[in-house]
């Protein structure tokens, strides 16, 4: 009796997950259907570099060329990490209308911390502590306010990759084109800046292997404090204070395993209760990356001696 009541307990409890999963997502399906459909009145301009609109002085229609800075990727739009949003989330109801009155442009933009302080469902990210971590950068020591979460984070199509890639490069390329975006040759930042934008190939000629660095190595690495509380580090240092030792990252136990690899880290500690793991794969980090040759021939060698030893082992049990 007590093994029935128990099996039904637990064939309820699945079903009531499995129903549970498949209403969220619909549900979600059903949030994103209709959020699309009301952000649609301001795509069908925006995510356009030219459009139309009926000038009642000239009694015509005029084209005119999107501002660049406008225009919105609609298909990356609604793969980020707010693609549930409608605009007028973030952005004033009045926006509806058009002509755009030229007072909102003088409104604030929320930040993370405006939506996400206090916030039980993403308490895990420890949005509190990149707060706080950003008020003690050189970014804001230098720009105040003026140098918002949205300069790194573009809210139009930003993505989480640390935590839900599993390939470190796509990692790496993804989080300094961040820095790129203003710490480049190519793009003029003197809105915030009197510095003359940066050749990062000459800033760094100092750093022997110099490619390799750039392709297996973030600027954050190198360039943040190193924290606990929070996934990735957000307080920037002056150029000044820029890890430049190489036994940072070339040793046993690396810098990275704090800043790159710290998410992969725990989740080799959760699931396999050891670090080797993490350390011991295909990424670059010098003193506990592998030779894939070695590797290859100690694999083949290691099967061989089993062999050897099964059929040895059959041979004594045949002639006994």
């Amino acid at each position: 009796m007590k093994n029935s009541i128990l099996i039904s307990t637990l064939i309820f409890m699945s079903l009531f997950v499995v129903f549970h999963s498949a209403f969220a997502q619909d549900t979600l399906k059903q949030n994103k259907f209709e959020n699309a459909a009301a952000n649609h009145k301001c795509l069908k301009c925006h995510e356009h570099r030219f459009y139309t609109y009926y000038n009642d002085l000239s009694d015509k229609n005029v084209i005119r060329r999107m501002n660049p800075f406008y225009v919105i990727d609609s298909a990356s739009f609604y793969k980020q990490n707010h693609c549930t949003f409608q605009c007028v989330d973030c952005h004033d109801a009045d926006y509806a209308k058009f002509p755009h009155n030229g007072q909102l442009q003088m409104e604030e933009m929320p930040t993370c911390i405006d939506c996400h302080e206090g916030d039980e469902n993403t308490a895990k990210f420890h949005f509190e502590n990149i707060y706080k971590e950003y008020k003690a950068s050189i970014h804001f020591k230098e720009f105040g306010s003026n140098f918002s979460c949205w300069l790194c984070h573009n809210p139009h199509k930003y993505k989480v990759t640390a935590r839900k890639s599993k390939d470190i490069s796509k990692v790496i390329i993804y989080d300094n084109e961040m820095c790129l975006s203003c710490h480049s040759k190519e793009i003029n930042f003197s809105v915030l800046s009197d510095s003359a934008p940066k050749n990062m190939i000459a800033a760094h000629d100092w750093l022997p292997n110099q490619k390799l660095h750039f392709q297996h190595v973030r600027c954050l690495d190198c360039h943040a404090k190193v924290q606990n509380g929070t996934m990735v580090d957000h307080d920037i240092l002056p150029k000044g204070k820029a890890v430049k030792k190489c036994v940072n990252c070339h040793s046993k136990n690396t810098f990275l395993m704090a800043t790159l690899y710290k998410f992969q880290s725990r989740r080799h500690r959760s699931k396999f209760g050891f670090l080797n793991a993490t350390i011991l794969n295909n990424s670059y980090v010098i003193g506990a990356n592998r030779n894939y040759i070695l590797n290859v021939v100690s694999v083949v060698l290691f099967a061989l001696v089993i062999i050897v030893l099964i059929i040895h082992g059959i041979l004594r049990i045949i002639k006994k």
